[in-house]
């Protein structure tokens, strides 16, 4: 059924929704493949496999997914977090090695995959700031359920920085926003089941990098750092804006597709 919604990793992500119906994974299933599902199983089985077969993302599904091995909640209204938002969390903890129990900031927060992989690896004091009711109460879930002392704030990152005083903060970083507007409509379908809000970076998807550039990096400490992921051919833009405002030693990583994915700048 998957295979004929179109679905590429068809295989991998059926042996996710019996394992979610189910609770046996990937070697429970092989153990216990003779077993027959329950009536209700089975409805559930066919049920979620329909939806999925819709584009709905597995992900909402599901109901939680992993990122750099730390469990998240997900659901409508926050954006499922994506192995490529590692780069910029390597970034980060590359800064941090060296700066054990460093203040950050973490603007555009969402589920807080962020956030609570500062606080895991890089041993940061991390404040999470995001606007969306249902993101928030996503993150607010996520942050409880791993017993994390990240704190969160619901604000704007447009405006809340006047709520920071200058030069407290060691590293700001921040996943925000950066599709074209005219560009939504065209993402794949599964994304567009995802919150707008966190994709829509205005007319040329530089509307938050221009406005936390500008308006948050007089928070940090003299040699802070400001970090953020990118869209595709964003890095030399989002550098020169960096360069503009006093940032030297900027520099990018880049994903596994080779996409300049991360950019960071003292």
């Amino acid at each position: 059924m998957l295979q004929r919604g179109g679905i590429e990793a068809a295989d991998f992500e059926a042996q996710c929704l019996v394992e979610h119906v189910t609770g046996f994974d990937r070697a429970g299933q092989i153990a216990h493949g003779g077993d027959s599902l329950t009536a209700e199983q089975q409805r559930q089985l066919i049920s979620l496999t329909e939806k999925r077969s819709t584009h709905y993302p597995l992900q909402y599904l599901l109901g939680k997914w992993e990122f750099m091995g730390i469990p998240l909640l997900v659901g409508e209204g926050v954006l499922i977090p994506r192995d490529d938002t590692e780069v910029c969390v390597g970034l980060c903890l590359d800064y941090l090695k060296d700066k054990p129990h460093a203040e950050a900031v973490d603007l555009c927060a969402g589920s807080g995959a962020i956030s609570l992989a500062l606080e895991a690896y890089g041993k940061a004091n991390v404040t999470a700031v995001e606007l969306s009711d249902k993101a928030f109460y996503f993150l607010q879930k996520n942050i409880k359920e791993n017993n994390s002392r990240v704190k969160i704030i619901q604000g704007d990152v447009l405006s809340c920085y006047t709520d920071f005083a200058d030069g407290s903060v060691d590293l700001i970083v921040s996943n925000p926003p950066y599709i074209k507007k005219e560009d939504l409509s065209g993402l794949q379908a599964e994304v567009q089941f995802e919150p707008a809000m966190a994709l829509d970076g205005g007319a040329d998807g530089f509307d938050f990098y221009r406005a936390i550039i500008r308006d948050w990096s007089r928070k940090l400490k003299p040699g802070g750092a400001l970090v953020f992921e990118l869209g595709e051919e964003q890095a030399q833009p989002v550098a020169a804006m960096m360069k503009q405002q006093g940032f030297s030693e900027i520099r990018t990583a880049l994903d596994l597709g080779g996409c300049e994915r991360a950019i960071i700048g003292r």
